[in-house]
């Protein structure tokens, strides 16, 4: 049974994107000089909140419980979860995403809401496939099914295959093979991957030459932080895993330290790295410090449990549910927060 790996990919993406949240849209230099260093919450009166990537990993982890491992109930099922997420003003989401959302409310079919974006939505919500998931082709198939629904571009789902079969690889074996990753990543992608796989191979010489996330970030261009974009997210986010496959803390600290998309990176290396080390490889400080509702800590770990059950068994099931109108309340307290964060940044000494 994969329950520790669930739960531990659940929270592990739920503390790295609360890690990273402060950090978000910082260049690397300006986030250690005036933010310091991502050891501990700086978002809320010291506490952590989630954001849109754990909300869609909470999504993905509802819709696999009441699908059952049928592909089109779970797709339908997402795709139904999106809708009322968008709905109830999220105060983070890609563009792709919202137009996605947008097309599900105007009457498209969930085979064609999604656009052409390379963005990162896929990616960010891909470990837990991997986590949870031991049938190969299965799982390979909702990771498509989950990126087609939001973004058509091949890129978003190369990259979320990539993330996946790195969770998977996690939660398999406690001293990672990249070089047999790879391969597998090689295997399941079609040949329009080349671009994907090259640059996923010049991430596995990085990390065996000990050169820093960071660094290899400036020799891709990204100096000034990490974009939105899947080819530069999921190298780097793959590049943080192999760096410290059982190390959550310096895993996802190297993350946020390269600035940029900060939660999503942060969130997408606590996925993979928290389905290896389950939940007792993360902090205890980092989970009891996040403050949020009605996706609080219990709620996720109580989603993981259901999860776990629900694969062993293979059957559909109620998922936990929580109620829209708690949603939109939090979401609105979220965005006063955010917004705070805003206006802050415009004054010294940012």
């Amino acid at each position: 049974m994969n329950r520790e790996a669930i739960i531990g990919c659940i929270l592990g993406t739920a503390v790295g994107d609360a890690l990273g949240l402060p950090y978000e849209g910082v260049s690397p230099r300006r986030a250690t000089r005036v933010l310091g260093p991502p050891d501990r919450y700086r978002f809320c009166f010291r506490r952590g909140m989630i954001s849109d990537d754990t909300e869609h990993t909470c999504m993905v982890a509802q819709s696999l419980i009441e699908a059952g491992g049928d592909v089109d109930v779970f797709t339908r099922q997402l795709a139904k979860r999106l809708r009322w997420w968008i709905v109830a003003l999220p105060a983070g989401v890609g563009k792709a995403t919202a137009r996605s959302c947008i097309r599900l409310w105007l009457g498209f079919h969930p085979s064609n809401a999604g656009v052409h974006s390379a963005g990162n939505g896929p990616a960010m919500r891909a470990a837990i496939f991997g986590a949870a998931i031991d049938d190969l082709p299965l799982m390979l198939k909702l990771v498509r099914a989950s990126s087609h629904l939001t973004h058509t571009d091949p890129k978003a789902e190369q990259g979320a295959i990539a993330v996946a079969l790195a969770a998977k690889q996690s939660r398999d074996h406690r001293s990672v093979d990249a070089n047999a990753w790879l391969t597998q990543v090689a295997d399941a992608l079609s040949k329009d991957g080349a671009e994907c796989i090259d640059l996923l191979r010049q991430v596995i010489t990085s990390v065996q030459a000990k050169q820093s996330t960071r660094a290899f970030a400036e020799s891709l261009g990204l100096a000034k932080g990490v974009t939105g974009y899947t080819f530069h997210t999921v190298p780097l986010a793959i590049h943080a895993w192999l760096s410290f496959p059982n190390d959550y803390q310096r895993a996802v600290t190297e993350i946020i330290g390269c600035g940029g998309d900060a939660d999503t990176t942060a969130a997408i290396v606590g996925g993979i790295v928290g389905a290896g080390v389950g939940r007792q490889g993360i902090p205890d400080p980092w989970i009891d410090g996040i403050w949020d509702w009605p996706r609080s800590v219990s709620w996720m770990q109580n989603l993981g449990d259901s999860l776990a059950e629900s694969m062993s068994t293979n059957q559909p099931t109620c998922a936990p549910t929580i109620h829209p109108l708690a949603v939109l309340i939090r979401n609105l307290f979220f965005l006063v927060v955010v917004l705070f964060h805003g206006f802050r940044r415009l004054a010294p000494p940012f």
